[in-house]
């Protein structure tokens, strides 16, 4: 039976079916975007470990595979989910003891001259902050059901990124709307923004919050490993990072009457963390690539509102990739503006010969 359409318009029809079918598959698991993001952070990671260990080395692919999820589980998720809960059991813990931050915010006014604000507002502004602070962790206590599914889809994917990795960069050769030279560049720029991004900033950070949760015990700072857990998330943020954690808590040891932790905890901030900090992003640009501040501070404010606080290293790597696509875009288009330059002059070309 002849269909009523035309094959331009069939064509049409198909591409906004696949599009309407996709945004329904989009609204459906988009509270799980992160982990379908995640299998493919976690594979880009690990690639270079898996293409040594199974195609040069022709080990085993299923028994790979399972070693390096097991790898991941321990080294990145079990860490992260540790110093989650630790983070949010204790930001619970002042939210519901708000004299204790009243009363460190009054020696501070004290010890700097400087009025904040009054108590109503900072005990409000704390209940918030810690609100706010609270849902941007995956919470095994709030949120087990969606934390399992969403550890499982990331493990899933990954399993089958890893058995069926040739099908799976033949389909994205096929699909996405590059040549292959562009596709390899983007995958060059991929792996470079991912190591930039989440292994060389992770590691800044660990390095930072231990420094900072060290400092602070020493010279004698209650909840030292508390606040070095918070060092390390800060540490993501360009700038700002964990001065905001040694700072403070410099100023307040001082106006205590513990003059000498005080001095030192603000002197070894600002000249071993600080330091330590710089020279780490030194050397790691040059081993692992480099992305400017402006793009990864953009990255956080973008990204912690919708991926969480998992948005500190996806919302710059996808700002990051944003401007790496659009390169690309721009030199394509650069490439077709030459091609039919050429073009032109040889039509011009063959006229004047005509003539």
């Amino acid at each position: 039976m002849a269909t009523i359409y035309t094959p331009k318009q069939q064509r049409i029809l198909l591409i906004v079916s696949l599009v309407i079918i996709a945004g329904f598959i989009l609204v459906g698991l988009r509270q799980y975007t992160i982990a379908l993001l995640g299998s493919g952070i976690i594979y880009v990671i690990f690639r270079p470990w898996f293409t040594n260990l199974v195609h040069k080395r022709k080990w085993n692919r299923l028994l790979v595979t399972i070693l390096l999820i097991l790898f991941s589980v321990i080294v990145i998720i079990m860490p992260f989910m540790a110093l989650s809960l630790l983070l949010i059991n204790r930001i619970q813990y002042y939210s519901q003891h708000t004299d204790q931050i009243l009363g460190l915010i009054s020696k501070l006014e004290k010890a700097t001259g400087i009025q904040i604000t009054d108590q109503a507002n900072v005990k409000n502004l704390v209940q918030q902050g810690a609100g706010f602070a609270s849902r941007q962790f995956p919470s095994l206590l709030s949120g087990t059901l969606d934390v399992v599914i969403s550890l499982g889809l990331l493990y899933v994917g990954l399993y089958f990124i890893f058995m069926e990795e040739e099908k799976f960069i033949k389909g994205l050769r096929k699909y996405l709307p590059f040549e292959d030279d562009t596709l390899d560049q983007l995958g060059e720029d991929l792996k470079n923004m991912v190591n930039a991004n989440i292994l060389g900033q992770a590691l800044v950070s660990l390095v930072q919050s231990i420094l900072t949760g060290l400092t602070l015990w020493i010279f004698g700072v209650p909840d030292a490993a508390f606040w070095g857990t918070v060092a390390f998330f800060f540490a993501f943020i360009p700038i700002l990072g964990t001065p905001i954690v040694w700072g403070p808590a410099g100023i307040l040891m001082i106006s205590q009457g513990e003059t000498g932790s005080g001095i030192g905890i603000l002197v070894v901030g600002a000249i071993v963390i600080i330091n330590v900090d710089n020279l780490l992003r030194v050397i790691l640009a040059r081993r692992m690539g480099d992305v400017h501040p402006f793009i990864t501070l953009t990255g956080i404010v973008l990204g912690v509102p919708v991926f969480g606080i998992l948005g500190l290293v996806i919302g710059p790597l996808l700002l990051a990739y944003f401007v790496v696509l659009f390169k690309v875009f721009e030199k394509q288009n650069q490439r077709l503006r030459l091609e039919a330059a050429k073009e032109h002059e040889i039509l011009e070309q063959k006229a004047k010969r005509a003539v």
